[in-house]
């Protein structure tokens, strides 16, 4: 049997799960001061980095959320003006997610913010290092989303 293989993966995902906790209390004393949570920090970003346009589905998959959980994130966030729902031309009745000038003006607030926090935690990591972190975590990804 392959029990070393199985306990270090194992040890790995409850570390994943540690660290998503963790980054999660990180991102929410962010984006304190700018009103935000982390949830909506995730929103911002998706939609921010996306070259095409987000639906709620598309966010949610980006995520790996639920559609329900997005929309509800999403709906509070257009009542605040930072995000608008425009028409999609490639879908009737999913919607496009897009930021308003409010909604960029908080992004790029918080790259003001992000971009200092992920240097400085990485500073003592090499590259190389997330890079094959990275790879693996895709990796991960690729077999669990079907």
């Amino acid at each position: 049997m392959h029990y070393p293989k199985r306990m270090l993966f194992l040890d790995f995902v409850l570390s994943v799960f540690r660290l998503n906790g963790l980054l999660i209390s990180e991102g929410d004393a962010m984006t304190e001061k700018l009103g935000l949570t982390s949830a909506r920090w995730k929103v911002i970003g998706a939609i921010a980095l996306s070259s095409k346009g987000l639906t709620v589905p598309g966010i949610a998959r980006v995520l790996g959320q639920s559609r329900q959980a997005v929309q509800r994130i999403t709906d509070v966030m257009v009542s605040d003006n930072l995000l608008f729902y425009q028409v999609n031309p490639r879908h009737k009745r999913s919607v496009t997610v897009t930021l308003t000038d409010a909604g960029t003006e908080i992004y790029n607030l918080l790259r003001e913010v992000q971009d200092p926090w992920a240097l400085g935690t990485t500073e003592d990591i090499p590259i190389e290092e997330l890079e094959s972190a990275l790879r693996l975590v895709r990796r991960l990804i690729q077999k669990f989303d079907k």
